[in-house]
């Protein structure tokens, strides 16, 4: 149950409270209460079971404002900013990346805006320090309550207003300006402009969200929702990848069309969930899972396709593709990890401003701040964004063939992949941040039990690096094996094994190397180099190998998920063995003489392990939590 309160404990609050409980219950609270101080205010949080929303008594805002802040999926503790001049008493913020970094600050980014919404795991810290700050100060009574959270280390994310009308008012002749411009604006036409994206990239921004919120405002009035747009963006990416095995102009053309159709359903999901306020843990766990689904089943469409035209190589093209841009996301997690880390230490930060990555830094700072220059634009694309990918996909299989369209994915992506992993490289060096000892490096590394059993060594990083290069050394020497006609000395893979496991003997090492956060991409591209090893030595068919590598994705896509979001590991992670574990078992199938047996009864195991574990986390626990059975919406 969400408990909202408002804090009247400035003068002359009257009619604006009365207004304010009304918007909150309007906002979905299913109970508002009225403190006249901040003592009665930590007696209602210390009775609080749900989420508590906090507003003072004097901020005029659009309801949408109100039920943002209430609804916002970014985390439990959101607060309200305004770009408003900071008044007598009233707290200024500094703000990066989404979170508020300093209360108080010299340099403020903006000003707390009078309400914030407090997870159910801080409402601990917001009753201690609504009664630290019951003792007075410069500062408004809700300001206060905010600089003494924020000082206790709680995380606070960011709530800022565009297209609505939020102020805080002072006095009689703030009040009615504010609600002048309240009632100047369509609530609702600004909540459907707000459910795209701020910031996109350039194909999504010019070329799908000029009109995908007509299909968003089609999709809330028919009832469909978030969950029931994403199950048909597969769909069509689904029949996109069938299309493009089929071969053919007309194929290849109509694969494109339904690939760009699929990829704006894929934007509109979103846009739903934003503009009728339905976000769920499950619906943004599923987008995740399905988006980089239905770009891998795409890339088998066009490998399929190649093969078929003639190509001796189609599945190994998109084997690399899909490894390529598996690992490509592993850095891009584990980096964003490491600069929200960096952005909560501010010192850190700063402490090397003028070192190359430091005008790295601030080089990018201005350049994401010039929206709508050409340099945005170029920093945008050139990382190669699931927009640009589908747009290629779609232009150089219809005009050119599947080979083309893996080939061209593939040029990009590793360019991409060369220009931000470099440039990140010198920024996470600058920025000296440990951010491996905050997470559970053990979880997402997807070590499993043999990793723990191993003795542990030093240095994560050399060891996963030497990892990589043994499995693609194995790789390598398979191909040129099978191409010869001859077969894979035994001593070679035994080699890669060992190689994988000295990585694996860095799992319980303190991950605190500025470069640590490439360690969990390292070992995603030695298990699967030394998977596609196994199946080429073994000459398993190259959609077996395909299969395999694809069912590693889905698990390890699904620790990335809950890295984000900070979530436990999924209830049967155990079960799915760990990287070396399996690693191993692949080697003694090949070793046997039944490599194609191994990745088939291992992959297949691994899939049913994975739905079971989907199952159980997103169906079966909720609903015995709830009381009973109920499918996730």
């Amino acid at each position: 149950m969400t408990l909202a309160i408002v804090l009247a404990a400035e003068p002359a609050a009257g009619r604006l409270t009365e207004r304010l409980a009304a918007q909150w219950r309007r906002a979905g609270a299913a109970d508002v209460r009225v403190a006249a101080d901040l003592t009665e205010l930590a007696d209602l949080v210390a009775d609080a079971t749900g989420p508590v929303l906090v507003s003072g008594a004097d901020l005029v805002a659009h309801t949408a404002v109100l039920k943002h802040l209430a609804t916002s999926p970014v985390g439990p503790t959101v607060a309200l900013v305004l770009t408003d001049p900071p008044a007598p008493g009233q707290a200024t913020v500094r703000e990066e990346r989404g979170q508020v970094v300093e209360v108080g600050a010299a340099d403020p980014s903006g000003v707390f805006g009078g309400a914030l919404r407090v997870g159910a795991a801080d409402l601990p810290a917001l009753a201690e320090a609504a009664r630290r700050a019951a003792g007075g100060g410069p500062l408004g009574a809700v300001d206060r309550l905010v600089a003494d959270l924020a000082a206790r280390g709680t995380l606070i994310f960011a709530q800022r207003v565009r297209l609505l009308v939020a102020h805080r008012v002072g006095d009689e002749a703030q009040r009615a300006a504010a609600e002048s411009a309240v009632a100047a604006v369509d609530e609702d036409r600004a909540e459907l402009k707000l459910s795209v994206k701020e910031r996109d990239d350039f194909f999504t921004t010019f070329f799908v969200s000029t009109w995908s919120p007509y299909v968003t405002k089609a999709a809330a009035r028919i009832g469909i929702g978030p969950t029931g747009v994403t199950m048909v963006s597969v769909a069509f990416a689904v029949a996109a990848a069938v299309l493009f095995g089929t071969g053919g102009r007309p194929a290849l053309v109509a694969g494109a069309v339904l690939l760009y159709l699929g990829f704006v359903l894929d934007c509109v999901d979103g846009q739903l969930a934003r503009y009728t306020r339905h976000f769920s843990a499950w619906g943004g766990w599923l987008d995740t899972m399905a988006d980089r689904f239905k770009e891998y089943v795409v890339y088998a469409g066009l490998g399929f396709g190649a093969t078929h035209a003639g190509f001796r190589y189609g599945w190994a093209l998109a084997l690399a593709a899909m490894t390529l841009q598996t690992v490509r996301h592993m850095t891009d997690t584990w980096y964003g990890a490491l600069h929200d880390e960096a952005a909560r230490r501010p010192k850190v930060v700063s402490a090397d401003a003028g070192g190359i990555g430091g005008k790295l830094n601030a080089a990018s700072t201005r350049v994401q701040a010039d929206t709508g220059s050409v340099s945005y634009w170029l920093k945008r694309t050139v990382v190669f964004p699931i927009g640009e990918r589908w747009a290629l996909i779609a232009i150089a299989a219809a005009l050119f063939g599947p080979l083309v369209a893996l080939v061209a994915v593939l040029v990009w992506g590793t360019l991409a992949f060369a220009y931000t992993g470099g440039l990140r490289t010198l920024r996470a060096r600058w920025m000296r941040v440990p951010v491996l000892t905050t997470v559970d490096a053990g979880l997402h590394r997807d070590d499993g039990l043999l990793a723990r059993t191993l003795p542990t060594a030093r240095r994560p990083l050399l060891l996963a690096v030497l990892g990589a290069l043994g499995a693609a050394g194995t790789l390598v020497w398979a191909l040129l094996a099978v191409h010869g006609g001859g077969d894979l000395p035994v001593w070679v893979p035994v080699l890669a094994l060992v190689l994988l496991l000295g990585a694996a003997q860095g799992s319980r090492a303190p991950h605190d190397g500025s470069l640590d956060w490439l360690v969990p991409a390292a070992l995603r591209a030695a298990e699967y180099l030394f998977a596609i090893a196994v199946g080429v030595a073994g000459r398993a068919p190259a959609w077996l190998i395909f299969g395999y590598v694809l069912v590693l994705t889905l698990l390890h896509y699904d620790l990335t998920a809950r890295l984000e979001k900070r979530q436990v590991a999924p209830p049967l992670h155990a079960a799915t063995l760990g990287w070396p574990a399996r690693s191993v078992l692949l080697a003694i199938g090949l070793i046997a003489g039944y490599a194609s047996i191994a990745l088939a009864t291992l992959g297949a195991y691994l899939l049913v392990v994975f739905v079971a574990s989907v199952v159980l986390a997103w169906v079966v626990l909720p609903a015995r939590a709830r009381g009973g059975v109920r499918s996730p919406g």
